[in-house]
């Protein structure tokens, strides 16, 4: 049970970001975008997506290093934790740098765009 909570809390973590990142339909979003507008809105999409994310990396960092520095008092559940911290750490990452790839490739379509 001690290693399926950290787990379990992980996963759901992880499809938190999916939802919070892509609460719109994003394939529909990206299938009817013919205009620069629809580009430039998709880029502000991405890269407040890739904030967010962003801001969760940061977030999660401070506690990865809090678990760090008071280690003693924490155990072994502390270092679970700081496991869950740099998977969470590792993932936010992946998804701002792959939100960020987004809005670049929408900003080229933009500006290709009549």
């Amino acid at each position: 049970m001690k290693i399926a909570f950290p787990i379990i809390v992980f996963g759901l973590l992880v499809f938190g970001i999916q939802m919070n990142a892509y609460s719109m339909d994003m394939g529909q979003a990206v299938q009817n975008a013919k205009t620069r507008a629809d580009h430039e809105a998709l880029v502000k999409y991405y890269e407040q997506a890739a904030q967010e994310m962003q801001s969760k990396l940061q977030e999660h960092q401070k506690m990865y290093e809090q678990y760090q520095a008071e280690r003693q008092y924490y155990g072994r559940q502390g270092i679970d934790m700081e496991r869950m911290c740099e998977g969470l750490i590792r993932a936010y990452e992946q998804a701002a740098k792959e939100n960020m790839n987004l809005a670049a490739s929408h900003r080229k379509m933009a500006a290709e765009t009549k």
